[in-house]
């Protein structure tokens, strides 16, 4: 067939293919498209054009006046996305507009119908067949995404993701093929290329093949790069070593997953033993890394005490306050000051920390004999734990020059003093001489004690100031001492471990926060515990009743275990929640790990309605549970709502002035009565 390059008008002859410049080509006013082509099929045409040429013709007519003068342009009747591409290459100065276009002229067909039947009368390609041949062209002509998606006018990121699709396993694209799977689930199993872990999790799929559950599934084994152990370590070194990072690249993956998480804890442990040997050459005898806190050490732990700072370091310590004050005249942040001025302030400050840390320090002993435990904390940073004693060594870090007063012999297991067998205390007495200085009999000390102890607690009822501190004293031995008996009032605190009742609970933020205010107290206790008496009569009341207040804290209790039933309890604990004005909401929110995923359909659905809305809660009844608990936590995100065993009761309404008058009376007599009766 003759092809005719056109340069003015042609007569009318049907069925000829024509070179028309692209300056002469006009839209179709019978074009059947009325939605014009975006933007990015434009894009994906002129791309294809500059690399590939004009695959198929344009499908032109003659332009006629009105009383059929040829005017020397052709409408163009199929192929208006081309024409836009061709413009749109001109535009770029990539082609003149004087190009000449390869067309095909048709004017025995009618226009309208010519361009229907091309938008109308094909079958798209296959998504799948696409996913393989982006493949084929990476693996068969080495082209990169960036080659890739030029040649197709898509971006990179748009032909990584089709190659990744393109590694499915054969057998899972197949099934794709035949609507066996999604699109989204078919992108759910390409986080990884392993063909052999695709197909093992297709085949253990049940009814429920939503996404996140193939996702799931498919890193199951797998560490988020959100994992402490993850942001500890980081990618580059974990990649360096040999590791792999999967990456979602259908949805937001916050850095992938570490596929090896063998390697991961290998080489956290090595980076922390790293830091271990660091601590260790500040002169401790040993230093352990852990990746979780050994909480079953079973060692008793020595804390810093205060120290005074040498005239030269308070006199640079107030040179370095009064110019920390001076820079930072004028300034509410960092970042409204100039750079300089804000590094220079930075390297005060540092020396300012640097300096105060030396106002306690560890007795030297505790340091030769003790050690440290280096462990990551729950954000991924290295927490040190310093001044554990092992068993073996205690005599060692603590020597007690004190001995026990001959004749005061005591048991090994329990530390008290023992006691005569029966009768022998009798015997005692009658085989004692009158000898000048002879203690009084144990019996007759027992007596004396006995009235000196009934003296001293009706004297420390009438005096509450000092009830405080002896109450403060006693649990403050305990829960900082490893002295159980340095106390003379007999209240025991107990301190319950919850780890072992919430999973991962000690490795919270709010875990840390309980954590550090233990230990801030903890390095301003004197070492010795017959000093504890008068550090704490020393302290004003505002800090007594904040260390009571840390003591008392620490012994609470209102968990709800099935075995344990104690409503008296946990009502109080509910009294003080309410006192306490407790909002969970801030440190807790509803999450499918947390609670949404351990809960059933009615629950979750309850919990929107709640917290969100009715509408809410009926747009997600239908869902199956899984899908149902993921939407349920976005929608609960920063609503504040909370399960009723986390809610803290509203306080009790006030009783009528009357009521509380006599209804507290009479539980007072009752309570008189029932004391008598004892």
């Amino acid at each position: 067939m003759n092809a005719v390059t056109e340069t003015v008008a042609a007569e009318p002859v049907s069925g000829v293919e024509i070179f028309v410049p692209l300056a002469k080509l006009k839209k179709s006013p019978r074009n059947a498209r009325k939605v014009p082509h975006g933007e990015a099929a434009i894009e994906a045409l002129a791309a294809s054009i500059q690399h590939k040429g004009l695959i198929q013709n344009l499908v032109v007519e003659p332009e006629t006046k009105e009383d059929g003068t040829p005017t020397g342009y052709y409408l163009v009747t199929a192929g208006e996305g081309r024409r836009l591409a061709m413009l749109l290459r001109a535009k770029r100065k990539q082609i003149k507009k004087s190009e000449p276009v390869r067309c095909w002229l048709d004017t025995a067909n009618d226009p309208s119908e010519i361009s229907l039947d091309e938008n109308v009368t094909r079958t798209p390609m296959h998504p799948a067949d696409q996913f393989e041949r982006f493949r084929e062209l990476a693996d068969g002509k080495g082209w990169g995404a960036e080659e890739i998606g030029a040649r197709f006018g898509v971006s990179a990121g748009v032909v990584k993701q089709r190659l990744r699709l393109g590694a499915v396993s054969p057998k899972l694209l197949q099934v794709y093929r035949e609507d066996g799977l999604t699109l989204d689930q078919l992108m759910a199993f390409a986080i990884t290329e392993d063909h052999a872990r695709q197909e093992q999790v297709f085949e253990g799929l049940h009814h429920n093949r939503e996404p996140w559950i193939i996702r799931r599934d498919m890193t199951a084994a797998n560490v988020p790069a959100t994992d402490r152990r993850a942001v500890f370590v980081g990618a580059d070194a974990y990649v360096e070593a040999g590791g792999n990072i999967l990456r979602d690249l259908f949805s937001e993956d916050r850095g992938g997953f570490f596929e090896d998480a063998g390697l991961l804890d290998m080489l956290a442990i090595e980076k922390l033993r790293e830091v271990a040997g660091e601590v260790e050459a500040e002169g401790w005898k040993w230093a352990e890394a852990h990746i979780d806190y050994p909480h079953a050490h079973g060692m008793r732990r020595f804390y810093p005490q205060t120290v005074p700072l040498s005239d030269e370091d308070e006199a640079r310590l107030e040179a370095l306050s009064a110019e920390h004050d001076e820079l930072a005249e004028g300034y509410s942040s960092y970042d409204e000051m100039p750079e300089d001025v804000a590094a220079k302030l930075e390297a005060v400050s540092d020396e300012i920390d640097a300096i105060s840390e030396r106002r306690s320090a560890y007795d030297a002993n505790v340091i030769a004999h003790g050690g440290a435990f280096v462990v990551l904390h729950h954000d991924g940073s290295v927490r040190i734990e310093r001044g554990f004693v092992r068993a073996e060594d205690e005599a060692l870090a603590d020597p007690q020059p004190e001995q026990e007063a001959e004749g005061d012999a005591t048991d090994p297991q329990t530390g008290e003093r023992e006691q005569p067998e029966d009768g022998d205390e009798d015997a005692q007495e009658i085989e004692e001489d009158e000898e000048p200085g002879k203690p009084i009999s144990d019996s007759l000390t027992r007596d004396l004690s006995a009235y000196r102890t009934l003296a001293l607690r009706v004297a420390l009822a009438d005096q509450p100031d000092t009830a405080l501190i002896a109450l403060t004293h006693t649990l403050t031995a305990q829960l900082f001492y490893s002295y159980a008996e340095a106390g003379c009032l007999e209240v025991r605190p107990t301190v319950t471990p919850l780890g072992s009742h919430a999973d991962g609970i000690e490795n919270t933020p709010l875990a840390a926060r309980a954590s550090e205010a233990h230990e801030a107290w903890a390095e301003r206790m004197p070492r010795d515990v017959a000093d504890l008496w008068s550090f704490i009569v020393n302290l004003d009341d505002e800090k007594r009743l904040a260390l009571l207040a840390h003591c008392a804290a620490r012994t609470v209790n209102a968990l709800r275990l099935p075995w344990d039933r104690k409503p008296r309890t946990l009502q109080t604990a509910d009294r003080l929640a309410s006192a306490l004005a407790l909002d969970v909401a801030k440190d807790w929110t509803p999450t499918v790990d947390s609670y949404l995923g351990r809960v059933t359909k009615a629950h979750i659905v309850e919990a929107v309605t709640e917290g969100v809305s009715e509408d809410a809660a009926r747009c997600i009844a239908d869902m199956k549970k899984p899908e149902m608990a993921q939407a349920a936590e976005q929608l609960l995100a920063g609503t504040g709502w909370l399960p009723a065993v986390l809610r803290t009761p509203q306080p009790e309404a006030e009783q009528p002035a009357e009521a509380s008058a006599s209804a507290p009376q009479d539980a007072d007599e009752e309570g008189i009565y029932a004391v008598a009766a004892e």
